[in-house]
């Protein structure tokens, strides 16, 4: 059965869906590939507040991870959501506040003030470069000065102090690649389901999560979205936002065209005055060499005058 659902893809939405600790367990186990056991979404939300010119989304969350021999290891993840390309500064500089925050430092048993070991997860609504994997998992490893891994020891806090591994999804390359379970939870972001009529919605088959349980609450979640009034006018402001936004680009689109148009012309100006310049020099050069010709032909300087054009100061110095 074909349902409408609120469109995750606003931060309103998405915020209200990840507040949902179910969900947010079951869309970060499938990020890490292991079972995310406990999940709090942390104190500070960082969202775009200012509404500059990027649009980007921030939510901290405190997992207990389930490892290899089952015990249960604490990571601070820092989910970051954009759907406009932006450039990577306020990434770091988000991640810069993080590391230097003395609440992601371990309380118990940690003399040495270690961090919490951190995750960065970055859903963007764009394609990075020529990459064609549309999700992406960058991890740190250590090696020696002959370039041999380093395994012994490993992982130490010391280590993850500093350092962090990041997952990047590239939300456009998911579609038609339901072949794992990341994909299969972050097709709810697919945006070819959109409403043709209205893009706050996606019309989603609910029959294709048959058997899901994890899956049927994300959707539950996303229909209750959609007919909450308060979500909605969010979602109506965020439209007007990007609205005012594309606006903006097409007009500095149209003013970069123009100036691009401009100093194409003027080059070309350039090219054909600098070949004219050439050319009315390359004239004078004959002539300089005919007057010189006749002078030593014995013509007289007033014919040689009105034959070239040349002055009688130049052809007496000939």
């Amino acid at each position: 059965m074909i349902i409408s659902v609120a469109n995750p893809i606003y931060d309103s939405v998405f915020k209200y869906l990840m507040e949902d600790n179910r969900v947010a367990k079951t869309v970060l186990s499938a990020l890490l590939k292991r079972e995310v056991a406990e999940v709090d979404m942390r104190k500070h939300e960082y969202t775009n507040g200012t509404r500059d010119k990027i649009s980007m989304f921030r939510i901290d969350f405190g997992a207990k991870v389930r490892q290899d021999d089952g015990s249960l290891k604490l990571v601070l993840i820092e989910l970051q959501k954009t759907w406009l390309e932006t450039e990577t500064l306020r990434f770091r500089q988000y991640l810069g506040t993080q590391y230097a925050n003395p609440d992601n430092i371990l309380k118990d048993s940690n003399p040495n003030g270690y961090g919490i070991p951190m995750i960065t997860v970055y859903l963007l609504g764009h394609q990075v470069g020529e990459i064609e994997e549309p999700v992406l998992y960058v991890r740190h490893k250590s090696y020696d000065y002959d370039g041999v891994e380093v395994t012994k020891g490993m992982p130490d806090p010391f280590v993850e102090s500093l350092v962090h591994d990041s997952i990047i999804v590239q939300i456009p390359l998911l579609h038609g690649r339901v072949n794992n379970r990341l994909v299969e939870v972050l097709s709810v972001f697919d945006q070819t389901n959109k409403d043709g009529k209205n893009r706050q919605v996606l019309k989603i088959d609910e029959s294709a999560y048959d058997g899901d349980e994890e899956m049927k609450h994300i959707l539950h979640r996303l229909l209750a979205a959609a007919s909450d009034s308060k979500l909605r006018q969010d979602m109506n402001v965020e439209d007007e936002y990007f609205s005012a936004i594309e606006t903006r680009d097409t007009a500095i689109m149209k003013r970069d065209q123009k100036i691009a148009e401009q100093d194409a012309r003027l080059v070309e100006q350039d090219a054909r005055l600098e070949e004219q310049s050439a050319q009315l020099e390359e004239q004078r050069t004959a002539l300089l060499v005919s007057a010189k010709a006749m002078k030593l032909a014995g013509i007289s300087e007033e014919q040689i005058v009105a034959l070239t054009k040349i002055s009688i100061e130049e052809i007496k110095r000939l």
